[in-house]
């Protein structure tokens, strides 16, 4: 391992057992923890108008059709940018778009701490919450960047452990929410607590990362990975893992305030524990990915997930706050896993497909994580508009009929849809193409799609 000026990493050959027992392992180590700090935060960052509008009572003058459109735009924009923050990694390298992106946090944070009083217009709370979004970002690049670190057997894991990292970052800004809320403090004590915290992850960055040069100058990537259909497919299934835990992060609150009638107080005190439990499981559901299969946890995955969601329209409908919290929590709980199992599935799937192509051992694996690599971004990105359409999905509920019954009604809908999919692409067994004449390399990448 070979390292140059600005901390670039000329050599780097995970798959070589030597090399990652010897270098590789201490080096991908210290860069996924710094990784996990700065994604915590932009994740904090990102959902940050979720514990936001629990400050703003009626001298606000906002509607709760007002607030579940305020955290949609934010839900979008930080799906959106997920794409440039895919191919950033390639043209800047790992560590430098990290300093970079870990600092661009300060605006969304700066720009909220002076608009968060009462008579500022709801266009202007609009335009500071688009800002927000960027903090969406950070998980491409970062998902992205360890990708290329980790060797293609503890992929799972690192993944998991990465995006978990900074999945934590939702309950955590809600439990320091909760803490000032409780202390009856304002929301710029909250806005005044992070400020600091984004300079420290943007200067340990700087310190302690590197930047790969097998990565630097890829940017035809993401190019070939949109034109994969697996991309988009995973994307949707994405959508029901991730959508649903981001989108369920900005809702929860609002939802007990609006149908249940929980103080903000009351509602801090609920909200922090599905994000929280379904960040910390993430990792699991890589490790079980890793050892069963991903598209078979994936597949009960979803099935968990709608019989949960059939309770919920239950709930929902018998006002009952008790049935309704406990269920809502095991919804985040099986999003995380979820969002561990579908992530591990990427990799394997364009491995497979490099095997299809006839190609074998290194370049496979090069080939592999090539496109895997610039995959995650993209599906992270369709992935993260599940949240909007949550959040609309709620509004929209709540303007028709007061109670968010009907959006769980579309939520069911779509995870039968997800259950489908799965088990149409990924688990049932394709005996009719390959004996229609697919070469071995073919069939043998074909029926691994059970194991990635």
């Amino acid at each position: 391992m070979k390292a140059r000026g600005g901390r670039w990493i000329e050599h780097w050959d995970p798959e070589n057992e030597t090399f990652w027992n010897e270098t590789g392992r201490r080096t991908a180590r210290r860069n996924l923890l710094f990784s996990v700090l700065s994604e915590h935060i932009g994740f904090s960052v990102w959902t940050l108008w979720s514990v936001l509008v629990l400050f703003m009572g009626p001298e606000y003058g906002l509607t709760p059709a007002d607030k579940f459109l305020l955290t949609s735009v934010v839900t979008l924009v930080g799906a959106v940018v997920r794409v440039p923050y895919t191919f950033a990694v390639a043209v800047f390298g790992g560590r430098n778009w990290t300093i970079v992106s870990a600092s661009l946090l300060l605006v969304p944070t700066v720009a909220a701490f002076v608009v968060m009083e009462p008579g500022t217009s709801f266009s202007t709370f609009l335009l500071v919450g688009l800002l927000a979004g960027i903090g969406g970002g950070n998980f491409a690049s970062s998902m992205t960047n360890i990708n290329a670190f980790f060797p293609l057997r503890e992929k799972g894991w690192a993944l998991g452990l990465n995006a978990g990292g900074g999945n934590v970052g939702v309950p955590v800004i809600q439990l320091v929410a909760l803490a000032i809320i409780g202390a009856s403090g304002g929301p710029r004590v909250l806005l005044g607590i992070y400020i600091p915290l984004i300079l420290v992850a943007a200067v340990l960055a700087a310190r302690f990362m590197d930047n790969l040069t097998t990565v630097k100058n890829d940017t035809g990537a993401a190019k070939d990975a949109a034109k994969d259909a697996h991309t988009w497919i995973m994307s949707v299934l994405y959508v029901g893992t991730f959508g649903s835990f981001i989108g369920y992060s900005f809702a929860f609150g609002q939802v007990l305030t609006t149908q249940f009638g929980r103080t903000p107080l009351q509602a801090a005190y609920l909200t922090f524990i599905g994000p929280l439990l379904g960040s910390l499981v993430r990792p699991l559901g890589g490790r079980l990915a890793d050892r069963y299969g991903g598209s078979r946890i994936t597949l009960w995955n979803f099935v968990a997930m709608a019989a949960a969601t059939a309770v919920l329209v239950v709930a929902s409908m018998e006002k009952s706050l008790a049935l309704f919290v406990t269920v809502f929590v095991a919804l985040f709980v099986l999003s995380g896993l979820g969002n561990g199992s579908t992530f591990k599935m990427i990799p394997g799937i364009f491995h497979s497909k490099a095997l299809a192509r006839g190609l074998t051992g290194e370049e496979a694996v090069r080939h592999g994580r090539r496109l895997s690599g610039a995959s995650m971004g993209l599906i992270g990105a369709v992935g993260g508009l599940g949240g909007v359409g949550i959040n609309l999905a709620f509004r929209q509920s709540f303007l028709s009929s007061g109670s968010g019954t009907g959006a769980f009604v579309a939520f069911l809908a779509f995870y039968a849809v997800c259950i489908v999919v799965t088990w149409a692409v990924y688990l049932r067994r394709p005996a009719v193409r390959a004996a229609a004449g697919a070469s071995a390399a073919k069939t043998e990448a074909q029926l691994s799609y059970a194991e990635v």
